[in-house]
């Protein structure tokens, strides 16, 4: 009988015959998805302090054992497709790929937003070779420009966005091409091979410390990046997400994430980043 019971995952009691069915709950395991903006090595090194907090606090919030995997995707598009399908569970993404995931998948869920500061702006940038004889974003016709992803928020949509605010679509432009990575447009346009590029500022600030030799041009808004989960993922485990991560006592771990730690986000805080994504059509 202890054998079968055993087999069957049922536990006998002692006193008597009776068959009690075990209530052991099974541990949880989420996978963390995100795509390469900066090189992969640096996205894990980055991310996996991070998750590991995660997971230790939401095991203490959910009474069950939380792991966290992480699957890092090549392009934005790839990982935009691992969040809408499920495939992965949740998500740290740029605002533009929030907007397109919740194209594909309505019930994607928003979790919290990144604070910058206490609010949900930061900065995106438009960069020259520091030697360059450009002063203004109106003087890039005829010049050459580096983008990023096609699918970025920064080093596309809104700086297309600046781009025809000044009176330049890619028909005034000499050429422009999409590298993908931020950094690898700043070193592009460092090296000389485009009269200016777009990326974040946190990336320009650390090609600056390495020495490649740019300058902004002009910076601009861009709404934090936001935390999501899939349609497949319990609201409980979203909540219990969401109250770790919009604690007031976080450690220093989560400041390496997000330097202020977290804020309470609704769709709507993405808007203008929907209308920018319009107006580049015109690009």
């Amino acid at each position: 009988m202890s054998r079968l019971a055993a087999q069957l995952g049922v536990a006998v009691l002692a006193t008597g015959l009776t068959i009690l069915p075990v209530t052991a709950q099974a541990d949880l395991t989420l996978t963390f998805g995100t795509y390469a903006a900066d090189k992969p090595t640096d996205t894990v090194r980055k991310y996996r302090p991070f998750l590991n907090f995660l997971a230790e606090r939401m095991s203490a919030e959910l009474g069950e054992t939380v792991t966290i995997k992480m699957k890092i995707a090549k392009e934005y598009e790839a990982g935009i497709d691992q969040l809408a399908s499920g495939e992965v569970d949740f998500a740290r993404f740029g605002p533009a790929s929030y907007v397109l995931a919740m194209k594909q998948n309505a019930d994607v869920q928003l979790v919290t937003m990144e604070s910058k500061k206490g609010s949900k702006r930061f900065k995106g940038v438009i960069v020259v070779h520091e030697d360059s004889d450009l002063q203004s974003v109106e003087q890039l016709t005829g010049r050459s420009f580096a983008f990023g992803d096609e699918l970025s928020t920064i080093g596309r949509y809104l700086a297309q966005s600046h781009l025809l605010e000044a009176g330049i679509s890619g028909a005034e432009l000499q050429d422009f091409a999409y590298l993908g990575r931020h950094d690898l447009v700043g070193e592009a346009v460092g090296a000389g091979r485009f009269s200016a590029g777009a990326l974040k500022e946190s990336t320009y600030k650390k090609l600056v410390t390495k020495g490649v030799p740019i300058r902004v041009l002009m910076s601009f808004d861009n709404v934090t990046k936001p935390w999501l989960a899939s349609a497949n993922v319990s609201p409980r485990v979203v909540e219990a997400m969401r109250r770790v991560m919009l604690a007031s006592e976080n450690e220093e771990i989560v400041r390496q994430i997000s330097k202020n730690g977290f804020l309470e986000g609704t769709d709507a805080d993405y808007d203008f980043v929907r209308q920018a994504m319009t107006r580049s059509n015109l690009f």
